[in-house]
């Protein structure tokens, strides 16, 4: 094995090795989640080369450059204030979903009209749209964080791949007997997961077209899914109360976890894949292992519907929305509540962090999206101009753009 070179990753930190084996290139990452700017490089350089035999001594220095520049980024303090940029009348009918590409340079929106629109963020313009489905574009997602591919679920009961340079449809998914309420790329842009009304979840082979993998077993619908990152495993969450974790190359089921007593709402995994964070309308949020599929924690406290759940990028910590108004978030290695984000007055559909960890955003039945600070619980500010409920919020990689989407049938860019 011969190393070629070093590359930075910001959020969450780590260093990314690009190496020869065998004549073929290859790439492995060093997490550094528990870096802060308060850790000895040094020290944590010895231990890298200690663990990794492509670090050498010849590129010590190196590594210890990269290490000071990520220490230098998580020490940026965060005052960014945001400001209406841009209201987009996105659709003639409602829309459902809104979702940045990587770097932010484009988003793209679905909408009961039976279409996806692609979105200049910088200009504001529409670049394309996506016609083809037959009903209600419902789950939206581009291929992060390649970027060049869009994928859009519909209640026409299939999926379909898009070219997101070009608009061209590469694929029509076809095999789901009911409406697909969910979908999701794994990292490595080879697989589209599609969830369906029908019970079942689809693995579909992104290059060929071809169903790869059904995941059957639930008794009612999933209504969510998530690859882990080295996307080797899949989770899907259904209104039978229970999450199933999939083997993504056989399809075989390796554990369900059962203990929540009403549908599930959401589910993820954290970024170093150890855990699944699930939430659920009987008011609270579970915490598991996610090898062995042991409960490891409940997260209690919210006095509704649990209605969006998250970790942040290094998955240290756990944002949870609820239908009783307030989020909360809680620490994932403590189990205990660190901050309560309290002041919307409707229900909060939508919570998500920056990439940074910095900042909560959240969405609201009160017509506002909030920007909180996660340590404190205070709210930093109130995103106002919506008419009707917002159900869908993203920051950008970068943290600095925000889109919101509403049932006003608008979606505004704050920057």
């Amino acid at each position: 094995m011969k190393l070629k070179r070093l590359l930075l990753r910001y959020y969450p930190p780590g260093i990314i090795l690009e190496y020869v084996q065998g004549g073929e290139l290859k790439t492995k990452s060093i997490d550094l989640l528990d870096l802060s700017p308060g850790t000895d490089v040094g020290t944590l350089v010895e231990e890298i080369r200690k663990a990794e035999p492509l670090i050498t001594a010849s590129c010590k220095e190196q590594v210890i450059h990269l290490i000071l520049r990520l220490q230098e980024k998580l020490g940026q303090q965060e005052d960014h204030k945001f400001y209406l940029f841009k209201v987009l009348r996105a659709h003639i009918l409602p829309l459902t979903n809104v979702a940045f590409n990587k770097s932010g340079s484009c988003f793209i929106t679905g909408s009961y009209d039976r279409t996806c629109k692609i979105w200049d963020t910088a200009s504001g313009e529409e670049l394309r749209t996506l016609e083809g489905h037959r009903n209600v574009v419902y789950a939206i997602a581009f291929n992060n964080p390649y970027g060049d591919k869009i994928a859009t679920g519909s209640f026409d009961k299939t999926c379909k791949l898009w070219s997101a340079e070009t608009g061209k449809c590469y694929h029509t998914f076809r095999g789901h007997t009911a409406e697909i309420v969910c979908l999701s790329f794994n990292l490595q842009s080879t697989l589209i997961a599609t969830g369906s009304m029908d019970t079942t979840a689809k693995l579909w082979d992104i290059q060929n077209g071809e169903e790869v993998v059904m995941l059957t077993g639930h008794s009612a619908e999933i209504i969510a899914l998530s690859f882990n990152t080295t996307g080797d495993r899949i989770i899907t969450g259904s209104f039978d109360h229970t999450v199933a974790v999939w083997d993504v190359g056989t399809g075989r089921k390796l554990h369900i976890l059962i203990g929540h007593r009403a549908e599930i709402s959401s589910a993820q995994f954290n970024w170093d894949c150890s855990l699944i964070v699930t939430g659920s309308m009987d008011k609270t949020c579970m915490l598991w292992n996610a090898v062995t599929g042991i409960r490891v924690a409940t997260l209690t406290g919210h006095d509704d519907e649990v209605l969006d759940v998250c970790f942040d990028y290094t998955g240290q910590r756990i944002a949870t929305s609820s239908a009783d108004g307030s989020a909360r978030v809680y620490n994932a290695e403590t189990k205990k509540c660190i901050a309560k984000l309290e002041g919307h007055e409707g229900e909060i559909s939508k919570i998500c962090f920056n990439s940074q960890g910095s900042r909560i955003l959240t969405a609201s039945s009160d017509k506002t999206a909030r920007l909180w600070d996660p340590h404190t619980g205070q709210c930093i500010q109130i995103l106002e101009g919506h008419t009707d409920e917002i159900f869908s919020c993203a920051f950008n990689y970068k943290g600095d753009i925000i889109i919101t989407g509403s049932k006003d049938n608008t979606c505004r860019i704050w920057r």
